[in-house]
């Protein structure tokens, strides 16, 4: 997709979990725009990984997290993950 990113974390079957947006900030370091726009659970990590991954891309991104593991354990996970397909 030319202009936004959407990436799925989730666990075994695909669900969606809650769902964050991010733009990406204007300049190089700066965190653009975020929020989550559903669910109620791991909000913080929804919302980082929506920012990593804008930042990343440098497109508007969408993040959908949907796991049983703790928060912050979910958050390295997928951000590691992000990594990876950026220097894939």
């Amino acid at each position: 997709m030319d202009n936004a990113v959407f990436a799925f974390c989730y666990e075994e079957t695909m669900k969606i979990g809650t769902l964050a947006v991010s733009t990406p900030g204007l300049t190089e370091g700066v965190v653009g725009t975020s929020s989550v726009l559903l669910g109620g659970k791991y909000l913080i990590a929804a919302r980082a990984l929506a920012e990593r991954s804008a930042a990343i891309f440098r497109k508007m991104s969408l993040v959908s997290l949907n796991t049983t593991l703790s928060e912050g354990e979910a958050l390295r996970l997928y951000s590691g993950l992000l990594d990876k397909v950026r220097s894939a």
